[in-house]
């Protein structure tokens, strides 16, 4: 039996469902769930479970779950703290397949809740039961319909049946959902809580939603990444299955930050981590709450986008010129209204032809008019898709601009309408029609922009067999402490190229060191104690001659002992000064989300002040380098700004790669890691490394 036979018709489907709990009380919480799968027509066996009642509801109780005769599919446990752990060895004793948990107060409250989810852990490992939960407020479908939940939202009067299916780390903002979606006249297929996630997690719940033929969209609501590695397999199989993953994540703001010790973590964020994962995998990622129910509509059941210009019609000038805004920041392009158009609104008085938006306001709304310059867009090969924006009408009287954009539902492009004002009633007849609609521009651009320009899962590039002085180099690190030549050696290794440079164990020998590497040099101290030499005054520039570089070892020397007297000083390194037109930041970090990530930035030591950067999953191939490069908006200068010269990009996306290879296992002792600055000479010149950092595991 495969995993989504044996898992997803218990988690969804069940036929036979203990309330492990259940209350009679319908003011209490644990009354609900009977009484929403009561209310919205589940057609198997309901068996509440509760010592102190012969019956609930009109059904027939039962004083614990070992009196239950037959199988189980599903158990709810409505129970708190230790009962509820209780209850789930009984369960899981039982041989019942998948139990879920509403209460919270397990990971989320401390020490002693902590303790309590480790018995849930063991529980699920002993006995095999799946779990959703902790404080997980349910799981619903609707066809067939199966609201088992204690989401107060679901006392609505009708379950909607739909064709997308959200997973929800957040049990109340699933309500919120379905809430704002039952006012728009769209369902569901499934929805789920997933809670704490002991057990059943959002990537394995999105990869049965995969194989569900009545789900066409899988929609997420995030507040972090627990099961990344099932969560990317989920979201390439649905890629190829044609089912957009659409996700919504909260934490925008960095978290977790304290644990990077190098600059590259404050510089990417948690945030950027998640975008790379989304891009990485095929995610589309919104920045709205409101578009987890405005995007799919442009997305299901969508052939791929051919190009990214947009036509936009308007009964509205200022409406629509902040849909254009927005589409344009989302990367789009406005599309020319074409000369057919323009000749055919022209005897309507209508100047079509003087700017991007065809604006037919001073004509008012007309029916005839809104069909035909529609019918003309949809038909015009010099677009991608089309956008209507209705003003006032769209509230008081939608039979002038909206009644007629129904037929257009079955376009063939992407066609969608934005509604400017509180218009309900047409945003409900569209949505029942299949015509695209919103009531935020922003979410309206935002949706138009993922149906353009939606992300398909990327190839992982090959890295193939690590160079043994690499490995050698990582070794070496790992047993004498990572200073700045033990990085520069394992750097060089995976071929970066690195500045020239000399060690030497004490001051009086570095002024023949700068005579041998030649001067001016940088002078630096070793310690693998001092992750950021500047900081503690360990460095000095631009040292012309031995005998004041000899002066500034010792005074090297002095400052750090002042600031970091319990380091370990390990000699200087003696480096040959270089420059290049621009310095970047190259850093590397294993994400405690998302796994192995680099990150190319703007440089120097206001690095994490400009953030200014660009992040990826790890390894990258050169081509995805070359984009890495395009979007540092502080390196447009290297990739030809008016007349400056141009620098070496090829070089340094070849860097970007090689460096990115400490994605490999070989390396996986590697944490973080980080060279800045990286300078970037002319075109054909070359990149080369100044300055190295790593941080391993012991």
């Amino acid at each position: 039996m495969s995993l989504f036979d044996s898992l997803f018709q218990p988690l969804f489907e069940p036929r036979r469902i203990a309330l492990i709990g259940a209350s009679s009380d319908e003011k209490r919480t644990t009354s609900r769930p009977q009484r929403f799968l009561q209310k919205h027509g589940f057609a198997g066996e309901i068996l509440p479970v509760n010592p102190g009642r012969a019956e609930i509801f009109g059904v027939k109780a039962w004083k614990s779950i070992d009196d239950i005769p037959g199988e189980i599919d599903h158990a709810y446990i409505l129970l708190n703290g230790k009962d509820a752990v209780s209850a789930l060895a009984a369960c899981g004793a039982r041989g019942i397949k998948v139990a879920s948990i509403l209460a919270g107060g397990f990971a989320d409250a401390g020490a002693a809740g902590a303790s309590m989810q480790d018995d849930l852990v063991r529980i699920v490992k002993e006995t095999g039961i799946r779990l959703v939960g902790p404080n997980s407020i349910g799981t619903v479908s609707t066809d067939p319909p199966m609201a088992l939940t204690a989401n107060a939202a679901f006392a609505v009067e009708k379950l909607r049946t739909g064709s997308w299916g959200l997973v929800s780390q957040s049990g109340s903002l699933i309500g919120a959902l379905l809430s704002r979606a039952d006012a728009r006249g769209i369902g569901f297929s499934r929805l789920i809580s997933v809670g704490n996630e002991v057990d059943l997690a959002v990537g394995e719940i999105a990869d049965l939603m995969v194989d569900d033929p009545k789900t066409k969209a899988i929609l997420l609501f995030m507040e972090t990444l627990r099961d990344g590695d099932r969560l990317a397999r989920a979201a390439r199989r649905a890629h190829a299955a044609g089912k957009p993953v659409i996700a919504y994540k909260l934490g925008r703001s960095d978290i977790g930050q304290e644990l990077a010790k190098s600059h590259t973590g404050a510089i990417a964020g948690s945030d950027a981590t998640f975008d790379a994962f989304c891009r990485r995998h095929g995610i589309s990622r919104v920045s709205m709450f409101e578009s987890l129910i405005d995007v799919p509509s442009l997305l299901v059941d969508r052939p791929p986008p051919t190009g990214k210009r947009v036509a936009v019609a308007t009964t509205t000038g200022g409406g629509a010129a902040m849909v254009v805004d927005s589409m344009a920041m989302a990367g789009l392009d406005i599309a020319d209204p074409p000369q057919a158009l323009v000749d055919w609104l022209k005897p309507l008085g209508i100047a079509a032809g003087e700017g991007k938006l065809v604006d037919l306001t001073l004509a008012g709304a007309k029916p005839e008019i809104v069909a035909g310059t529609i019918e003309r867009l949809l038909a015009d090969p010099g677009n991608d898709a089309a956008i209507f924006v209705v003003g006032s009408s769209a509230q008081f009287n939608p039979e002038l601009a909206v009644e007629p954009l129904l037929r257009f539902a079955k376009s063939g492009k992407p066609f969608a309408v934005s509604l400017t004002p509180s218009a309900e009633k047409s945003l409900a007849l569209l949505t029942a029609a299949g015509v695209p609609a919103f009531r935020h521009p922003e979410s309206c651009a935002e949706a138009m922009a993922l149906c353009l320009l939606r992300p398909t899962p990327q190839p992982v590039p090959e890295m193939g067999a690590s160079a043994k002085a690499a490995v050698e180099a990582l070794e070496a690190g790992r047993a004498k402490g990572f200073d700045e030549r033990r990085a520069s050696a394992l750097f060089e290794a995976l071929g970066v190229p690195m500045a020239r440079s000399l060690t030497v164990p004490d001051a009086r020998r570095v002024a023949a060191a700068v005579g041998e590497v030649g001067a001016p040099v940088a002078l630096k101290i070793l310690s693998a104690d001092i992750a950021h030499k500047t900081e503690a005054g360990g460095v000095v520039l631009g040292l012309r001659d031995g005998q004041s570089a000899a002066v500034a070892a010792r005074e090297i020397e002095t400052r750090v002992k002042a600031h970091s007297p319990n380091a370990k000083l390990d000699g200087f390194l003696v480096q040959k000064m270089e420059r290049g037109l621009a310095e970047v930041i190259l850093g590397f970090r294993r994400d405690p989300l998302v796994g192995p990530t680099v990150t190319v930035g703007l440089g120097g030591v206001l690095a994490e002040i400009y953030k200014d950067a660009a992040t990826r999953i790890a390894p990258v191939s050169e081509a995805e380098a070359r984009e890495m490069v395009a979007e540092v908006k502080g390196l447009a200068t290297i990739r030809g700004y008016r007349n400056l010269p141009k620098g070496d990009v090829a070089a340094l996306a070849k860097t970007i790669a090689v460096f990115s290879r400490l994605a490999h296992a070989d390396f996986a002792a590697v944490s973080e890691a980080e060279i800045n600055p990286l300078l970037i000479k002319r075109e054909g010149e070359g990149v080369v490394a100044v300055d190295g950092l790593v941080i391993a595991k012991g």
